[in-house]
This record gives structure tokens, C-alpha cells and sequence, in this order.
């Protein structure tokens, strides 16, 4: 029995070292990627969209739903209400440091390069940029400039409010909330991210993101593990 115990334990001490190992070879590639061919291509990429293109008022709509905490966490934040488990350093992870990503493993990729190699070696103001330039809104439609011209045919600037929030309400699931096919359904979910960042609705927890409760047809369409209806009992 003695013997049985020793060889489970080392094999457990081999699973653990090796996953030590594997993620960090994992986050080592990430921080050399983001060294030498992420910032330089940030740096000569012409963004249609600048930081300051958004508004004080904007720029606290967009991190009130998508990461509250942006400008102080390390690229990731598991105690936020209402942040859900993908901070915008995350996103970019996913968008930018995988071909084709799916749950599980990659998740675990993604937080890691989020924490160790994007966060630490990318400003926070070039990351909220990179953002909004290159935020998915559906197929063939990247960053608020282009989308403002897709959903609403005028530049960015010339967005009012509710047309702002419009497309920040599509963030989480572009096709489940599309403005222009679900017109309804996006200006129930507006009203409630007003709500949010009038400071009427509290988020109840990490992953009460849709601020009440969704009809069954569309949570068919939003992310996995993304609404728990506990929250709206």
C-alpha cells in the first residue's frame, strides 16, 4: 500500500511539473510574440479610432460592461460583479495570440499570456485602443468606426448616446444582439446597461452580465457560462 501511495504521489508531483512546465514554455512564446511582432505591428498600424475620439462619458460606458477594474488589475479580474471571467486584456489574448480557440485549456492559455506577456509588456491605454479598433461585431465588422458605419451609416463621432450603447450591448454576443436583426432585443438590453452605469442596478455577482433575465430564445445565443438565472430570482 505504501508503495501504491508513493507512485500516485509521484505521479501527481510529474503532472504538476509538467503543466509548471508546459505553461511556462507557454508564456515565454507569448512574451517573445508580443516583443517582436505584436507592438511593432501596433505601433505601424493606422487605427481608424484614437483614445481620445471617445469621449469621458464613452470610454466609462465601455469599461462599466466589459471591465470595470480595467486600469487596475493585471489583465485579469475573477472578483468584479459583473465583469464575467474575460477582462479586455483576455479578449485581445483570444483575438490576438490564437487561430481558433475553444473552451478548457486555451481558457487557461488565455489568462495566463493575459497576466504574464500582454498586460505586462502592453500600456493599458494601447491595449483600450487596440480594443476598440478591433472589437468583433460580426462577420466582416471590427472596431466601433467600422461598425458605426455598418449598423448606423455615419461616422463614429456622429453616434449619439443610445446608438453608442447600442453597440457595446452587442459586445458579448454580436449575433444574439444585433441592432439592426434583433432591434428589440438590443434596446432591452441598452435600457439595462443605462441602468448599470446610473448606479439603479448593482450587478449581484461575477457573472451577472445580462442585469436581469433573458427569454429563452436568447439565451440560446449568448457564450457558455455566461447567465445564470439564479441572480434574478
Amino acid at each position: 500500500m505504501a508503495k501504491l501511495f508513493r507512485r500516485v504521489g509521484l505521479a501527481a508531483l510529474a503532472c504538476v511539473l509538467g503543466a509548471v512546465v508546459y505553461f511556462a514554455w507557454i508564456i515565454h512564446s507569448a512574451r517573445e510574440y508580443t516583443v517582436s511582432t505584436l507592438l511593432p505591428s501596433y505601433r505601424n498600424t493606422q487605427y481608424s479610432l484614437a483614445i481620445s475620439d471617445l469621449s469621458l462619458r464613452q470610454v466609462e460606458i465601455l469599461l462599466k460592461v466589459e471591465d470595470p477594474r480595467f486600469f487596475e488589475h493585471s489583465g485579469v479580474d475573477l472578483s468584479t460583479p459583473g465583469a464575467g471571467i474575460t477582462t479586455i486584456t483576455q479578449a485581445l489574448v483570444k483575438h490576438l495570440y490564437f487561430e481558433k480557440f475553444s473552451p478548457s485549456i486555451a481558457k487557461l492559455k488565455q489568462t495566463a499570456i493575459a497576466r504574464f506577456a500582454l498586460d505586462p509588456l502592453m500600456a493599458k491605454n494601447d491595449q483600450l485602443r487596440l480594443f476598440i479598433n478591433t472589437a468583433y461585431f460580426g462577420p466582416d465588422t471590427n472596431g466601433f468606426a467600422q461598425a458605426s458605419q455598418t449598423f448606423f451609416g455615419k461616422p463614429f463621432p456622429q453616434l449619439n448616446e443610445d446608438q453608442y450603447i447600442a453597440l457595446v450591448a452587442m459586445l458579448i454576443a454580436p449575433a444574439t444582439f444585433d441592432v439592426s436583426r434583433y432591434p428589440e432585443r438590443n434596446r432591452e438590453r441598452v435600457e439595462r446597461i443605462k441602468r448599470v452605469v446610473s448606479g439603479e442596478y448593482v450587478p449581484r455577482g461575477l457573472f451577472d452580465l445580462f442585469y436581469g433575465k433573458l427569454d429563452k430564445d436568447t439565451q440560446q445565443g449568448i457564450p457558455p457560462l455566461s447567465y445564470f438565472e439564479s441572480y434574478y430570482q
